[in-house]
């Protein structure tokens, strides 16, 4: 898995997307919150489910479905005054949609694992993206030493810097629109 230091900022950056009016402390909470959620698959570990069950680490938690129920349930139970269905509300679940959707994407990026169950619990594959440049990060304390920081150094050169990057870019982009507009 990528560490959830990266999971969290690819939801800070997203989040960045929305009206300023959306994004309050609850906002970020719960995309940060949604960010993470799918390793809660890793207590299954302590059940004695198998990391290839559909239950396991990086099954069904990592799926697409998963993230389009937790985006609905998130955006139901977090923000209630949002009118269901208009063009906010929407916007919210597509927000959460994607937070939640990048765990698995970075996961699939990583260079370990049995890889992500994208379609899961319809289709239990797992699946790896063709380039893996990300270092897969030890689950429990062993990320606290050097294969940590080596999980870091590869996070911060193929994950960090790109989307830090794009998001600078597309926030000038927007400011150099704005006051030409």
């Amino acid at each position: 898995m990528a560490s959830w230091f990266t999971h969290a900022l690819v939801a800070g950056v997203l989040g960045k997307a929305h009206q300023p009016g959306v994004r309050t402390t609850r906002f970020w909470m719960l995309s940060i919150i949604c960010s993470v959620f799918p390793d809660v698959d890793v207590l299954g570990f302590f059940w004695g489910i198998e990391y290839g069950h559909v239950l396991g680490h990086r099954g069904v938690m990592h799926s697409l479905g998963f993230a389009l129920i937790l985006a609905l349930v998130t955006v139901a139970s977090g923000f209630s005054g949002v009118s269901h269905g208009s063009k906010t509300w929407w916007l919210l679940v597509l927000h959460f949609f994607l937070v939640t959707a990048s765990h698995g994407v970075l996961d699939a990026m990583t260079n370990g694992g049995l890889g992500v169950a994208f379609f899961a619990p319809f289709e239990n594959s797992r699946y790896f993206f063709p380039w893996t440049p990300i270092q897969v990060s030890p689950i429990g304390a062993g990320f606290f030493g050097m294969q940590g920081l080596r999980v870091l150094g590869s996070e911060i050169l193929y994950v960090w810097l790109p989307i830090l990057i794009v998001a600078n870019a597309m926030s000038l982009f927007l400011k150099t629109t704005m006051k030409s507009g």
